[in-house]
């Protein structure tokens, strides 16, 4: 599944390595995509391993609002 995520507070390529590292940690994510610009990213991931809510909430907990849109 893919699944495209509003990311507030990033302000530099720094937080989208932060972002990116830290969802994938998780299992089965397969690939990340963060747009500093743009705020917000494309996350591919198999939905029978995690789901829209526990992406959100770990790149919450890495310090951003992150929702999924």
């Amino acid at each position: 599944m893919k699944q495209k995520f509003s990311i507030e507070g990033m302000n530099c390529a720094h937080c989208v390595m932060r972002i990116e590292n830290a969802v994938n940690e998780l299992p089965g994510i397969q690939k990340v995509n963060i747009h500093l610009k743009r705020n917000n990213g494309v996350i591919k991931f198999d939905e029978t391993k995690v789901n829209s809510q526990q992406i959100a909430e770990k790149i919450n907990e890495t310090g951003y609002d992150a929702k999924a849109v």
